[in-house]
């Protein structure tokens, strides 16, 4: 912080939090940024939902005796919390028995519950309602993806002129544009919005209300998680049809890459491998290897590259690439370990296909933290052959770990991986730009030919280990965001 800088005050607000409930990316990000502000000596209070299974990460915290009134689609809604924390950050659990004790986050058995539209906007008006409740008057008000969405609307919608958010700023993260919220036109009537907002240029999405739509509109900046994501949404190709409103706010439209914590990430003491190990000593790193051929069935060999994807079975995550050229792939010597479930399609294939390489091939559909941590310390190289990323979580992991990726150029994974040809003292992995098999065929034998030149393939793996992904550097530069919204105001 400069000197004559005073801290800030932020309250951030999302549907999920490592360690407390997480289906993806969404929760490291906000499981992980709002400690790193506090070491910068922020004001930072975080509130997500009560869900059924905080219970067991968050322990028995107990119910406020107070409760908040918030207004909300003709109804007066009287909300408890129950206040834990996060590395010292005061966390505030939302609890509406009602809306969140239930079995999922966001739904059942691949269907979303349909009242995700009220479940989201009451975490979101009660948020405010707490913040004022605590005495607590924001600076910034940081809001993640379409469950927060609703934050800017109903501070420029119904508080603008409210005492205590009168100096309030709102920054809303887009992390997967993919994910929009969308509800039929009953949505503002129950959310307790004006039915004026059901237009072009507001909430209205192809006869739908987008509530994603209303945190990009009414915010008073936007930021999407890597700079090449942030440029890519502004295009038809990849804009989901909001191509059009964002390019409208580009100059308040950010991209800000995701940082990785470095000590829940290390191979240097990570308890889950068998052997732990350091950039400067990799015998560890062979070690792990060789006992995950053995933990997976696959045939012992320190000389044969393994290949492993930590992945949704999504076509977003380029799972049709691999289906498709299957036999091609494994014409070369190669070993492949996929650890993932996701769409039913490619997991029955991915099964039968595994099934034709015994010893060679290992496909667990399911998810495994341990198991997941043994294959990015036991692999090579690691692919992330996606059809877009925004940011991507896993390339990074790889690095840390000291398994190569290999990458399709796009979103987070354009930003973070170097490839030879591109720069050889800075080249970290290896990257294809076709979405297409010969694409991928071809980023694969060069990233092998690099694996038989062993001090190269070295270097490689010592740069990546040892890059700063720190989320030290995302908060700053979340901080530099969060003071350009001030200035903004007061200018």
């Amino acid at each position: 912080m400069k000197m004559n800088e005073k801290p800030l005050k932020i309250l951030m607000v999302a549907s999920e939090a490592t360690p407390f409930a997480k289906t993806g990316g969404l929760a490291d990000v906000v499981g992980s940024l709002p400690p790193a502000l506090r070491a910068l000596d922020h004001d930072i209070r975080l509130v997500i939902p009560w869900y059924r299974c905080v219970r067991k990460s968050a322990g028995p915290l107990r119910k406020s005796r107070a409760t908040i009134l918030v207004p909300m689609g003709g109804r007066i809604w009287s909300v408890a919390w129950r206040h834990g924390q996060l590395d010292g950050v005061p966390v505030y659990f939302i609890d509406v028995p009602e809306f969140y004790d239930r079995a999922g986050l966001y739904g059942e058995q691949g269907q979303d519950y349909p009242d995700n539209d009220a479940r989201f906007g009451l975490l979101c008006r009660a948020a405010l309602e707490l913040a004022r409740k605590l005495e607590f008057a924001p600076d910034i008000v940081h809001a993640h993806d379409w469950q927060a969405s609703l934050i800017p609307v109903y501070l420029r919608q119904q508080l603008w002129r409210d005492p205590h958010f009168l100096n309030t700023g709102s920054l809303f993260s887009i992390h997967n544009l993919g994910y929009q919220g969308l509800f039929s036109t009953d949505t503002l009537v129950e959310l307790g919005l004006d039915s004026s907002l059901f237009s072009a240029d507001q909430l209205e999405y192809y006869g739908q209300v987008s509530l994603l739509k209303g945190g990009i509109r009414f915010a008073d900046r936007i930021n999407t998680v890597s700079p090449t994501y942030c440029r890519e949404i502004q295009t038809p190709e990849l804009g989901m049809g909001l191509d059009g409103l964002l390019r409208s706010r580009t100059n308040q439209l950010h991209g800000v890459l995701n940082g990785l914590d470095g000590i829940i990430w290390n191979p240097a003491t990570d308890q889950a491998l068998p052997k732990t190990y350091l950039a400067s000593n990799l015998d560890g790193k062979a070690f792990c290897k060789a006992a995950l051929q053995e933990e997976l069935g696959l045939q012992p060999a320190a000389d044969i590259p393994m290949a492993a994807m930590v992945t949704r079975l999504d076509q977003q995550k380029g799972i049709d690439l691999l289906v498709d050229h299957w036999d091609e792939i494994l014409t070369r010597k190669i070993q492949v370990v996929i650890l993932g479930s996701g769409t039913p399609r490619y997991e029955r294939q991915l099964a039968e296909l595994a099934s034709r390489y015994p010893g060679r091939v290992a496909v667990l559909q399911t998810f495994n933290d341990p198991l997941a941590r043994r294959i990015y310390a036991g692999s090579d190289l690691f692919l992330m052959p996606s059809r877009y990323e925004p940011c991507g979580l896993g390339q990074l992991i790889a690095l840390r770990y000291g398994s190569v990726p290999l990458v399709r150029s796009t979103g987070g994974l354009a930003d973070t991986i170097v490839d030879p040809r591109t720069s050889l003292d800075r080249a970290n992995g290896f990257v294809f730009q076709d979405y297409s098999g010969p694409g991928l065929l071809e980023g694969l034998d060069r990233t092998l030919s690099a694996y038989s030149r062993k001090r190269d393939w070295k270097k490689m793996i010592v740069r990546g280990m040892t890059q700063d992904f720190s989320w030290e550097r995302a908060a700053n530069a979340y901080v530099e965001l969060y003071r350009r919204i001030q200035s903004d105001r007061s200018g």
